[in-house]
């Protein structure tokens, strides 16, 4: 999806733009997520600002495509506060959020349940978040890459980068492929996913993106019982978290098909793509635990993926020192589908030579070998 966005604001920069992609559009990490739209899971920062930028695209590519073409929901968030530690954490984010321009508001525990009738009782208060919205991943990506053949692009599926061409002062001038041989140009957009680090280390520019693994359930269609994105107070947490072993909170949605999504899980375990019966029990008895009519409700499946993982939590954007002309744009974790197009345009504008939006200097791809301060 990260990369679709790349590819899509640069040939609307007028860029010729050609997209490398081993699998199928959207194959990825992409296919294996909520495609959530989250302000609400931020602390105010750099990764809040690009967040709010990225509302705000896409609601613009709404207007210019229409939500069908995204399958695009703004259904905002609900989070939900079991005690009253955590009810005081809320409120002092929500706060900080206001403060950096969030429409949080914060709500009483009969307010919540106005917010969502079916939600335990035991919950003394919460946040409602209505910039927070929802696309089909896979249909948005899908769509952008549409779109980047209108505007004169080229996509190639099934074709696997194994190098990068080097010139004077090591400059990147395209890469190499298993099977679409050399593709040469000005710039290089590293946008990989959880598979960043691998083709960094092609080029000789190691950026420190691990997997992040994660389980998603899906339930039988259901009438419209979970009406937001509701999720406990505790998810900001495990968000933030770096720790390498299991960590579970509750987030629980609907979608237009009727089906509930049931996450999430953290653990950092490679990429071992094996099921694990004890994680989904853990899920599914969160869910419980806030919505408990879920106990009487059928799973029709789950399905995992691998988050882009970076150790201070902020994604990778711009260009590279170490490989002039290669750019990254990954290590977004869970949130590369709301953040895309903020980082599609800002990767657009660098290269094009524009003033960025934001401040691109917290997400420079080189921070990880600067010496501390």
């Amino acid at each position: 999806m990260v990369g679709a966005a790349c590819a899509y604001y640069c040939a609307r920069a007028g860029l010729r733009v050609t997209v490398v992609e081993r699998g199928s559009p959207g194959s990825g990490t992409t296919s294996a997520c909520e495609g959530n739209i989250l302000l609400s899971d931020k602390e105010p920062g750099p990764e809040l600002d690009l967040a709010l930028l990225s509302s705000r695209l896409w609601r613009e590519l709404v207007e210019r495509h229409g939500a069908a073409a995204f399958e695009y929901q703004a259904k905002g968030g609900v989070v939900v506060a079991s005690t009253e530690a955590s009810a005081a954490g809320l409120a002092g984010l929500t706060a900080g959020q206001r403060a950096s321009g969030v429409d949080a508001v914060d709500v009483s525990a009969t307010e919540l349940r106005e917010l969502e009738p079916n939600l335990t009782p035991a919950a003394v208060s919460g946040a409602f978040y209505p910039q927070d919205s929802q696309v089909q991943p896979m249909l948005a990506a899908a769509r952008l890459l549409q779109f980047v053949r209108e505007l004169g692009g080229r996509v190639l599926t099934g074709v696997s980068v194994t190098g990068f061409l080097r010139g004077p002062g090591d400059a990147v001038l395209g890469v190499r492929t298993d099977t679409a041989g050399e593709i040469r140009g000005k710039h290089v957009v590293n946008a990989a996913g959880t598979w960043s680090g691998q083709v960094a280390e092609l080029a000789g520019a190691p950026i420190p993106v691990l997997p992040r693994k994660g389980f998603i359930l899906v339930t039988e269609p259901l009438p419209r019982v979970v009406r937001h994105k509701v999720y406990t107070a505790e998810y900001v947490a495990n968000v933030a978290s770096s720790d390498e072993g299991l960590e579970t909170s509750v987030v629980v949605e609907g979608t237009q098909a009727g089906t509930v999504l049931i996450g999430a899980s953290r653990e950092r375990v490679g990429f071992d793509r094996s099921f694990s019966l004890p994680v989904v029990r853990k899920l599914a008895a969160q869910a419980i635990e806030v919505f408990p009519f879920l106990r009487h409700v059928s799973l029709l499946r789950t399905y995992l993926g691998f988050r882009p993982y970076c150790p201070d939590h902020l994604p990778v954007i711009g260009a590279d020192p170490r490989a002039p002309g290669l750019f990254h744009a990954t290590g977004h974790e869970g949130a590369g589908i709301g953040l895309s197009p903020a980082t599609g345009a800002l990767i657009a504008q660098l290269i094009a030579g524009a003033v960025p939006e934001i401040d691109p200097a917290p997400f420079r791809p080189h921070r990880f070998e600067e010496a501390p301060v």
